[in-house]
């Protein structure tokens, strides 16, 4: 079945409209993924160093470290040298499927 010119015309227009919004949200979420994936990286990380007995860490102390671990995970992944590269290479591998199609 051939596309008609209306058919045409529409699908440059999705293509035009949702190239800018969906690459910024696509990046968005890319990243969204490694911080997540990172922060899971680095709680697995701080259950290897072994506790002292010295003192033993409270409620608290387990809260705070988890929130630090989630802040830095943001941070990591929000950087400017593009974190550890995971939210790049999703991004480029989305942006390189069409997915918009009629």
């Amino acid at each position: 079945m051939q596309k008609t010119a209306n058919e045409d015309i529409l699908q440059k227009k999705i293509e035009n409209v949702s190239k800018d919004m969906k690459d910024e949200e696509l990046m968005d979420v890319c990243k969204d993924f490694e911080s997540i994936f990172i922060h899971m990286m680095l709680k697995e990380m701080r259950k290897t160093i072994p506790d002292d007995g010295f003192i033993e860490k409270s409620t608290g102390t387990k809260i705070f470290e988890d929130m630090f671990d989630e802040e830095m995970a943001k941070r990591i992944s929000d950087s400017e040298e593009n974190g550890i590269g995971i939210a790049k290479m999703l991004y480029d591998q989305f942006k390189n499927q069409n997915t918009i199609r009629i």
